[in-house]
């Protein structure tokens, strides 16, 4: 008997808290919020970079790393000043982030990488024996070199990607690639603008 009035609070304070998580905050504590967001995507950048061995790779990096924050910081501005100026004016092309993944996409690996890997592979072969032996270990070493000196600039090279997974209000769902950070988390009300969708 005492089940039936508890799982109905407990479905009640799930109901509001539900509607409590949706309740629209202006454009100043949704910019105040992304700000806080990007300071700290920024922070776990810099200790990234802190782990790498090379000191112009650390320096590439930390680089990149406030180029994403000042990114993040001007979209969360752009989004403050474009939001609309009352609450539901947005009916049509309106709905939340259902999910934010970062994905990494492999380079393309250039003649570059593989003659630079093969060069390098085939001198370190050519050390190993004498003779036949070492014709053998210098192919061989040309051939892993040149393997591995195309994997190395491929990984050089590689991006992220970041998808943003969408549904809309009318139920139906949508996906969204960036070549940069969006500034986007699940949860977040978003509109369509331009082929692209924002943060509402």
């Amino acid at each position: 008997m005492t089940s039936r009035p508890l799982i109905l609070a407990l479905t009640l304070a799930g109901m509001m808290s539900s509607a409590w998580a949706q309740a629209p905050v202006s454009a100043k504590e949704q910019y105040a919020i992304d700000s806080k967001h990007a300071a700290t995507r920024y922070a776990d950048d810099k200790k990234l970079c802190a782990d790498e061995t090379d000191s112009s790779a650390r320096m590439q990096c930390m680089r990149d790393a406030k180029t994403e924050y000042d990114k993040s910081v001007a979209q969360a501005k752009a989004a403050m000043k474009a939001s609309p100026a009352k609450a539901g004016a947005c009916m049509a092309d309106c709905g939340k982030v259902v999910n934010v993944t970062v994905t990494e996409k492999a380079g393309e690996g250039s003649a570059l990488g593989l003659i630079a890997g093969g060069v390098a592979g085939a001198l370190l072969g050519n050390q190993v024996g004498s003779g036949h032996g070492r014709e053998l270990a210098t192919v061989a070493g040309a051939a892993g070199g040149a393997y591995a000196g195309k994997q190395i600039e491929q990984k050089a090279k590689s991006t992220k990607v970041w998808t943003v997974e969408v549904q809309y209000n009318n139920g139906q769902h949508a996906s969204f690639n960036f070549d940069h950070d969006p500034g986007l988390l699940a949860g977040d009300q978003i509109r369509n603008a331009n082929g692209t969708v924002v943060r509402n």
